[in-house]
């Protein structure tokens, strides 16, 4: 073959070659910044371009405390919530998040729900990716209930086997994403299922009366795998 003709059919097909590298890095690139290195998810979201037509009214520009009181059902809510409310550009970290469930677990499994909770947070390597693509993150929950699986597990039990005041919620609902790609917005949404386990413990006001009920103080216990909830 003629060298002038080998030399161009060697720089067409590293023109080619690097032109389908970067399609893949941009794909990629659009990839990581809406799901990062979620592990526990099976199924790549689907993206919109545009903003999202669920924005919520507020993200908090600050990790938040989870409230304690209330009952169970409002406790479950208010972890998960705090377990999917992140925004990169707030300055804060992972670390952050995570502290304010810490703040509310019960200490004899901080060790085990701190990891649980690690596990539905970005790490921070994947933290610093999404922020300079400004991703922030909330929950809308569509169901929380007790499922089957814990009542016949409370029904089971042997005396004393599972402590007093500790419940489990599933809770359904579907994760969104709000990010930029250079300057266009990009949105998704995800479905997501798992479970809190919490426990609650009656409190009772210094004087108790109809204005000063006894109200519930809950602490989270432990977190199922996501999208691998009790039914």
């Amino acid at each position: 073959m003629d060298p002038t003709a080998r030399s161009r059919r060697t720089v067409l097909i590293a023109a080619i070659a690097g032109g389908l590298i970067l399609l893949l890095l941009i794909g990629v690139g659009v990839y990581g910044l809406i799901r990062g290195p979620q592990t526990t998810e099976p199924a790549e979201p689907t993206l919109t371009d545009g903003p999202a037509a669920t924005n919520p009214a507020h993200v908090p520009a600050e990790p938040e405390p989870v409230v304690t009181i209330g009952g169970p059902e409002k406790f479950a809510s208010a972890v998960a919530e705090a377990l999917f409310t992140w925004d990169t550009t707030s300055g804060y970290g992972p670390a952050d998040y995570a502290q304010m469930l810490a703040d509310v677990t019960a200490e004899t499994e901080a060790d085990a729900a701190a990891s649980d909770v690690r596990s539905y947070l970005p790490t921070p390597e994947a933290w610093a990716q999404l922020r300079t693509h400004q991703t922030r993150q909330w929950l809308i929950i569509d169901t929380i209930e007790i499922p089957a699986a814990w009542e016949d597990a409370v029904v089971q039990a042997a005396p004393g086997q599972i402590p007093d005041g500790a419940v489990a919620y599933t809770i359904t609902g579907t994760r969104h994403r709000t990010g930029y790609w250079g300057t266009d917005p990009v949105t998704t949404t995800h479905p997501v299922a798992f479970t809190v386990f919490l426990i609650c413990t009656p409190e009772r006001g210094s004087a108790p009366s109809p204005a000063d009920p006894i109200t519930d103080t809950c602490l989270l216990l432990r977190l199922s795998q996501l999208d691998n909830p009790l039914r």
